[in-house]
Formats: C-alpha cells, sequence, structure tokens
C-alpha cells in the first residue's frame, strides 16, 4: 500500500552503458534504498537511457547493440526499464533536454491515468467542469518527480571546462534533483563545497555511499573482453552471451572515435569562440 505522505520517484540514467554493467544496475538498487530510507519518497521506476553514436566517445559501439544489452541485463527487474529515446536521435542530446523528453513523458501518463480515474470514479459533466483544475493541482502534488541517477565520476565532471553547459547544470539539479553513488575513498561532498552552482542546490543532491568496494568499469570490461579474458559475473550472464554472438569490443572497435572530438566538447567550444 502506496503512502500518501512521500513522493514519488523515477531515477534517470543517462550514460554510455558500453557495455552495461552490475553495478549501472546496483546503482538503482542503491538508490532507491537510499531515497526510501528517508521516509519521504517512493520510488516507482528507474529508467536507463543509453547515449547516441552522436555522442563520438572513443570506443562506443553501435547504440543499438548497447540498447539490447539494456534490455537483456533488465529482463528480471521489475521497476528498471530501458529506454531508446535518447540513443535514436540523430544528434547528441545534452542530459537536461533527455531530463525534458522524460519528465513531459511522465506528467502525460499522469494525465492519462487522471483521465481514467476521474472517468471511472465521477459523472460525465463534472469532468467537464473541473479536470482542468484538478489535475494540475493532482500533479504538483502526487505527480513523480524525476531524479538523475549517476556515479560520483559525473557530478566532478560538472566542472570540466565545455563538457557541461552550466545553465544545464543548474536545471537538471535545481528543478530535478540528483542521486549520486560515490564509493569509499570519494568525497562528493568536498567537491560540492567548492561549487557555487552546486551549492545553492545541495539539498536536491542525494550522496549514496557504496560501502562494498565495487569498482567495475565498463572501461576495464572492454580491456579484458579484448584480451579474450573471463568478465563473467561483472555483467549479466545474458549481455556476455550477447557480446560474444555479436563478437563485439576488439582492438579495433576501441579505436572508433579516437580522433574525433567528443560532442559537447565540440558543440561548446565553438559556441564560446563565435561568442
Amino acid at each position: 500500500m502506496e503512502n500518501p505522505s512521500t513522493s514519488k520517484v523515477v531515477l534517470l540514467a543517462c550514460g554510455s552503458f558500453n557495455p552495461i554493467t552490475n553495478m549501472h544496475l546496483r546503482m538503482f538498487e542503491l538508490a532507491r534504498d537510499h531515497l526510501e530510507d528517508t521516509g519521504q519518497y517512493s520510488v516507482i521506476k528507474g529508467i536507463i537511457s543509453p547515449v547516441g553514436d552522436a555522442y563520438k566517445k572513443k570506443g562506443l559501439i553501435e547504440a543499438s547493440h548497447r540498447v539490447e544489452m539494456a534490455r537483456l541485463a533488465t529482463e528480471s527487474s521489475e521497476w528498471i526499464t530501458v529506454d531508446s529515446w535518447e540513443s535514436q536521435q540523430s544528434d547528441w542530446v545534452e542530459t537536461a533536454k533527455v531530463m525534458r523528453h522524460h519528465y513531459e513523458e511522465l506528467l502525460a501518463r499522469e494525465h492519462n491515468r487522471d483521465n481514467v480515474d476521474t472517468v471511472k470514479y465521477t459523472k460525465k459533466r463534472r469532468i467537464e467542469e473541473n479536470y482542468i483544475a484538478s489535475s494540475v493541482h493532482h500533479r504538483k502534488r502526487d505527480g513523480p518527480q524525476l531524479m538523475l541517477l549517476c556515479g560520483a565520476d559525473v557530478l566532478e565532471s560538472f566542472g570540466i571546462p565545455n563538457l557541461w553547459k552550466q545553465e544545464d547544470v543548474a536545471e537538471i539539479v535545481g528543478r530535478y534533483g540528483l542521486v549520486c553513488i560515490t564509493r569509499s575513498g570519494g568525497d562528493p561532498h568536498k567537491f560540492i563545497n567548492q561549487s557555487d552552482e552546486l551549492w545553492k542546490y545541495r539539498k536536491n543532491i542525494h550522496i549514496v555511499h557504496e560501502w562494498v568496494m565495487n569498482d567495475i568499469s565498463a572501461t576495464h570490461v572492454r580491456r579484458a573482453l579484448r584480451r579474450g579474458r573471463s568478465v563473467r559475473y561483472l555483467l549479466p550472464e545474458s549481455v556476455i552471451h550477447y557480446i560474444q554472438e555479436h563478437g563485439l569490443y576488439s582492438a579495433e572497435s576501441e579505436q572508433k572515435n579516437a580522433d574525433v572530438v567528443l560532442a559537447p566538447f565540440q558543440k561548446y567550444s565553438d559556441a564560446s569562440t563565435s561568442g
């Protein structure tokens, strides 16, 4: 039974997922436990949004493979899903825009749910007279909140020149909120303290400590795969089978985009020089 005093939350993770690892999936579980332990939130859904090919990151294999691996990895989850909208865009899409897209989708679904419930329990005349006002009020009170789920490395990347627009950082953290998974040895609080922008919205940043040491990184996984080493128990079995079946992650694929400037650097550097 849902607690009416808690805020519903949807967690959104954006990234390469090249390939998706068990640690990516653990992040969702850690974030849900942390938020629900506060007694203020009820996490109702997790969304994995793999970046599109236009991001131009070195070694980034085709989005179609990364999306399919993420789908295989989340087959057994009752609440984590994969969304391919971002990966299907021909141009690179800023994270703030991806969040806007998913927030609009959430509101549209809530709107439709309100509509169904209202039709079910209310006479048609009352719907026509009161629907707009009541649905807006309902969304403000009970509508789901969208939060960006990320690792501490993403939080710290906010400070890298030309990687993020500062107004995007303000929108992501100020309007939506951020759940940051860190591991022992990291100090995201120090980074927040050093950033005026993040300090301003510090109450919207939830820091979650992972005390079980787990340094699985997609970069290390790709290196092991290139060298023919085992990656069992680092990735879901279904993902390992998919990689083997399609012959993914070779020395050749790791050189993809090696001589290409990462999309945000290209976009924001051009903007700053032309401005």
